[in-house]
């Protein structure tokens, strides 16, 4: 499997008594697939997967992989250990896992190619890499990101390195056969897009779904004149949607269009501030004109 197209990483809603919701998960991932995303990630980041205990994780898994099967769509799942991997076994609605390159104990480079190909050698499915070096302290240079693409059954990597880096050109200068590069810094995605990158990995996509499905399709079709009108706009909103820690403010949105019950996030994170979710209100709007605000 080689994963294309948009996927979104999608939130955990969390009723007034602050449990996971699964019907209103359920909607969620109903609306961005009818919007045109290709397919969504479960307990990806976004879905603040530390904070829930094992019996949420499995409701959250069960819920999505239901509605997945429902419509035939892609769906990654965040799994970062060899227990977390093991598990995906016998879901057949999951078509990927989600792995993060090790945070804070930076191995190095090497190491790190390596321990995710222990990973991807045990995964009972492909593996996305999710290399994010702002926040995981660990830096893989353009070599070691050929070597992962090299490795079985690592099926391509979620960037987010903060912007277009010089490695991140040389990848997508000469991108190895059957590795997708999908982008992750939803500011930055339409850049990426233009430089030939597959498909996108996008938090903000839970609103104006279809817009950033537009992107994808139109920047894969080498249409750039309608990408960059596309492009701006929606760089705005993913700005407004990441001024707080996500995704307090993309679930402040989502509850005030009456899409989840509560804006309710759980710590270390605190709920959106009036203005966040006011700002990104704005931006929602001048975002969609072309296109529905939410799936």
């Amino acid at each position: 499997m080689t994963p294309d197209g948009l996927h979104v990483p999608l939130v955990t809603p969390f009723d007034a008594a602050g449990s996971v919701d699964p019907d209103a998960l359920a909607g969620l991932a109903r609306d961005v697939l009818t919007a045109g995303a290709a397919g969504v990630v479960a307990l990806g980041t976004t879905g603040e997967p530390s904070a829930l205990t094992r019996p949420e994780r499995d409701t959250v898994l069960e819920t999505v992989s239901r509605v997945c099967a429902e419509r035939s769509a892609g769906l990654l799942v965040g799994a970062n250990t060899e227990a977390e991997l093991r598990d995906l076994a016998g879901r057949p609605a999951v078509t990927g896992a989600l792995t993060l390159v090790p945070p804070f104990l930076r191995p190095g480079a090497a190491a790190t190619v390596a321990h995710l190909g222990r990973l991807a050698a045990i995964s009972p499915v492909p593996m996305i890499v999710y290399h994010i070096p702002y926040r995981t302290g660990q830096p893989l240079p353009v070599t070691a990101l050929r070597d992962l693409a090299g490795t079985p059954n690592i099926a391509g990597i979620k960037l987010a390195v903060g912007g277009i880096d010089a490695d991140t050109v040389a990848l997508l200068a000469d991108v190895p056969p059957d590795f997708a590069v999908l982008g992750g810094d939803d500011v930055f995605v339409s850049a990426l897009l233009a430089l030939g990158g597959h498909g996108a990995i996008l938090a903000s996509a839970h609103l104006a779904t279809a817009g950033f499905a537009e992107l994808v399709d139109a920047w894969r079709a080498g249409d750039a004149r309608h990408g960059r009108a596309l492009g701006g706009p929606l760089a705005a909103l993913s700005a407004a949607l990441f001024a707080e820690p996500n995704p307090a403010v993309v679930k402040a949105v989502l509850h005030a269009q009456g899409r989840i019950p509560t804006p309710a996030v759980r710590p270390p994170l605190l709920p959106a501030a009036p203005e966040s979710l006011a700002a990104a209100l704005r931006c929602l709007a001048a975002a969609t004109p072309a296109s529905a605000a939410s799936g």
